[in-house]
């Protein structure tokens, strides 16, 4: 559980990252979509992602169901753009405050 110090030090970080990664109609509980999640997870441990309009999902559902599912932290929903943490096990990129 990230603390309120570490979760803004990650929206600092997250502010300038490109959304690397659309949630749309086509969704996002398919098996090949949460592989690329936790790919992009193990390679930057933080990630962006964009909710487009046609998502059938609020972007705090979606969110709190990627966390469930991938497993990793929400960090942030603001607007359509989520926020995702999971710190990298073997070789960490980011150092938490």
């Amino acid at each position: 559980m990230l603390t309120g110090k570490q979760r803004a030090y990650l929206r600092k970080l997250a502010n300038p990252l490109p959304a690397a990664y659309q949630v749309g109609k086509s969704g996002y509980q398919t098996e090949a979509y949460l592989e690329q999640i936790r790919q992009g997870l193990d390679k930057n441990e933080l990630i962006k992602l964009c909710v487009l309009e046609t998502a059938e999902d609020s972007p705090r559902v979606i969110s709190e169901a990627l966390c469930r599912l991938v497993p990793c932290e929400g960090v942030q929903v603001i607007g359509r753009k989520i926020v995702l943490y999971r710190k990298n096990p073997k070789k960490p990129v980011i150092e938490l405050p």
